[in-house]
C-alpha cells in the first residue's frame, strides 16, 4: 500500500515549521528540501462571480525528491517529522486510500506521496 501526507492547505500558514523539522532529520544542507513550503500569491480576483474584490496567498508544501517520508521514523510508527512539527495541524500520515476519505470537499487538500 501507498503512504502519502494530505495537507489541507486552507489553513497552512506558511510557517515553514515542517521545512525545518525535514531538513534537520535529513541533516540537509543550506539550499536542500525535503519538503519546500511554496507561496502562491498575493492576488486580487476582480472578475470571477462571487470571489470580486477578495484576495488569495495560499501556501502549499511541496515533497521533493530528498523525501523519503521518514522511512526510519515510520518503520517505528512514528510520523514524518513534517507532520509531527505542523503549526497548523493540517497535515496527515498514513495510507493514500484512507487519507483519501478525510477529504471533505469544503475545503482545499493535495495528497502527497513519494516514488516507490
Amino acid at each position: 500500500m501507498t503512504k502519502g501526507i494530505l495537507v489541507n492547505y486552507d489553513y497552512c500558514t506558511g510557517c515553514h515549521s515542517c521545512e525545518v523539522a525535514c531538513k534537520k532529520e535529513l541533516d540537509l544542507p543550506k539550499g536542500e528540501f525535503g519538503i519546500k513550503v511554496e507561496e502562491v500569491g498575493p492576488f486580487q480576483y476582480a472578475n470571477r462571480p462571487g470571489l470580486e474584490g477578495t484576495w488569495e496567498w495560499t501556501y502549499l508544501p511541496v515533497i521533493t525528491q530528498a523525501c523519503d517520508m521518514c522511512a526510519s521514523r515510520t518503520a517505528e510508527g512514528k510520523m514524518p517529522m513534517c507532520v509531527q512539527h505542523c503549526q497548523a495541524w493540517c497535515m496527515y500520515y498514513g495510507e493514500a486510500e484512507e487519507l483519501v476519505k478525510k477529504m471533505d470537499g469544503k475545503t482545499r487538500w493535495a495528497l502527497l506521496t513519494v516514488a516507490e
